[in-house]
């Protein structure tokens, strides 16, 4: 079965189609890089794009996974977007992939994972996660730098982001650094939730931003 899978949480993006099987393997066709800032405009034409450089249109997709967050607001709303609309029209199934689960799967470590993302503002978006066959989350929450890294004491941390590495090594602290998963990652994650009927409508699609945005952050009520 086609599976398409779009991430646009960072500041770059990417497509991935892949083939998923019975067995909840999923194999990856290719990945279609999207530059940052301009996903609104790239990425329904190079869905296109892609789709037929393999000789494929829209009608042979049959699910879709997507990475609901966290990261960029603008990006997160463009994707999810992209895919309510495209699951709406298809009638196909979509899964919502938390990019955390991705960092927290990529890494070499089992058992008890605290995956870690630059939130900024000295804030680290983390995800515990029990990783093992199934993986399970634990928790997502936005935490100080601080205590991102006293979770050391119970976690094995993993981030694909310096900057947090750098911290935690300063620290003195184990932590696996790897590379930022792609839409690679999404589709295969994806692919498992679809197979488990861990599915998402479009209407019930949303952002998973854990940090509030600006705007709800300092609005006052009159």
């Amino acid at each position: 079965m086609l599976v398409l899978a779009t991430d646009t949480s960072g500041k770059q993006g990417s497509i991935a189609l892949a083939e998923g099987e019975a067995d909840r393997t999923c194999r990856v066709l290719e990945v279609w890089p999207l530059a940052g800032g301009m996903f609104s405009a790239e990425l329904v034409p190079q869905v296109a794009i892609l789709l037929a450089r393999h000789g494929f249109t829209r009608l042979d997709i049959a699910a879709f996974a997507v990475a609901s967050g966290p990261g960029s607001f603008t990006g997160l709303r463009v994707g999810l977007a992209a895919i309510k609309a495209l699951g709406e029209v298809l009638g196909k199934p979509i899964a919502a992939v938390s990019l955390l689960e991705a960092v927290a799967t990529a890494g070499r470590s089992e058992g008890r994972v605290l995956a870690a993302l630059d939130a900024g503002r000295s804030q680290v978006y983390g995800g515990e996660y029990q990783v093992g066959k199934p993986t399970r989350l634990v928790g997502e929450r936005l935490l100080t730098l601080e205590e991102f890294l006293a979770a050391a004491e119970t976690c094995r941390l993993i981030t694909p982001d310096a900057v947090i590495a750098h911290a935690a090594r300063d620290q003195g602290l184990p932590i696996e650094e790897i590379e930022r998963p792609t839409s690679a990652a999404i589709a295969r994650l994806g692919w498992r939730k679809i197979q488990a009927r861990e599915i998402v409508s479009p209407a019930d699609l949303d952002a998973n931003y854990i940090r509030r945005t600006d705007a709800e952050i300092f609005h006052k009520n009159p």
